[in-house]
């Protein structure tokens, strides 16, 4: 099996400005675990479900705190 016939292709992106709650949202709507953050036609990073429960949750970052 090729990785093209497994991917996801609905991707979206998030800008590193976005809050959290607007990439969980995100996530939500194409059913994803992960994004890509990207700004200025690059990718600067991802996050994903986990970093949102975990490490924003034990930093005590609320759902307006921006991705990046």
């Amino acid at each position: 099996m090729k990785v093209n016939e497994c991917m996801t292709s609905n991707v979206r992106i998030v800008d590193p400005g976005e809050t959290l709650q607007d990439a969980a949202r995100t996530m939500a709507d194409i059913d994803a675990g992960i994004l890509p953050v990207g700004e200025n036609d690059r990718l600067v990073g991802v996050i994903t479900d986990r970093d949102i429960a975990i490490r924003a949750g034990a930093l005590g970052r609320g759902p307006a705190a921006k991705v990046r």
